[in-house]
């Protein structure tokens, strides 16, 4: 069974956003909703600054502290790695939230962050769901927290579940530009232009994701936790993880 990791080089990303846009489209996201969000900041002091960029997705962490705050074990981990959001068992207590240290969480029925129009009086729907976007019907797997999301209930990034879930045994690299292997890559890989993503098993020796993590010392952020991400930033000597980027969600 694989342990689905993702290796992101900080030194190719260009802070282009292809992937947050990807995502959003790939998961039927409400406009704010970034599972695959990029932050901008400052780095040094004025008037020697230089603006950098950070890629931010759920860190699948082999030691969730959102798991464990779950009273009713709707959140919880896969066997291949994804931690995921069981939405017929989510009561929207947000425990899940507080508890992660990365802000990767997102509560139904906010308001979207950009102050925009709301996608869901614009497009309304008669069925159970809450919305539907326009442009396509998702496939639906609540269980796993796969589709148009109902009300009052948690997402996440779930490293593109429905697409990974379907890989040929025995896969340890999901490479983009393998069309056998396209439609099962997550869609910020997919999207990248740089290629500075790298989806593959952590357990195998031989990954390219190890791979890319012993040539360049990969690194994880707020590794002292002791989530243990799953997710593993790649610095070089021009780029850097921001400690305080990791910031908790209003709710």
């Amino acid at each position: 069974m694989a342990k689905w990791g993702m290796v992101i080089d900080l030194e190719k990303c260009t802070g282009c956003q292809a992937c947050t846009v990807a995502c959003g489209m790939e998961n039927s996201r409400l406009p704010g909703e970034h599972w695959q969000d990029v932050i901008f900041f400052n780095e040094g002091t004025y008037p020697n600054t230089q603006l950098k960029w950070f890629p931010r997705p759920c860190m699948q962490c082999e030691n969730p502290s959102c798991v464990a705050v779950c009273p009713t074990k709707a959140t919880y981990k896969s066997e291949e790695g994804q931690v995921l959001v069981d939405w017929e068992r989510c009561i929207g207590c947000k425990y899940c939230m507080i508890a992660c240290p990365y802000g990767v969480r997102f509560y139904t029925d906010e308001k979207p962050a950009y102050g925009g129009p709301d996608m869901k009086e614009a497009f309304p729907s008669d069925d159970a769901h809450s919305w539907t976007p326009p442009w396509k019907a998702p496939q639906e797997d609540w269980k796993h927290g796969v589709g148009v999301q109902p009300h009052d209930v948690v997402s996440k990034c779930t490293f593109c579940y429905h697409r990974v879930s379907k890989v040929p045994a025995g896969t340890i690299n999901l490479d983009p530009s393998d069309p056998k292997l396209r439609e099962h890559t997550p869609a910020c890989v997919v999207t990248c232009a740089p290629g500075a993503r790298f989806f593959g098993d952590l357990d195998a020796p031989d990954s390219e994701v190890n791979r890319q993590i012993a040539a360049k010392n990969g690194v994880r952020l707020l590794d002292h936790l002791g989530n243990k991400p799953q997710v593993y930033y790649l610095t070089g000597e021009g780029a850097s993880v921001p400690a305080d980027r990791a910031v908790k969600p209003k709710i």
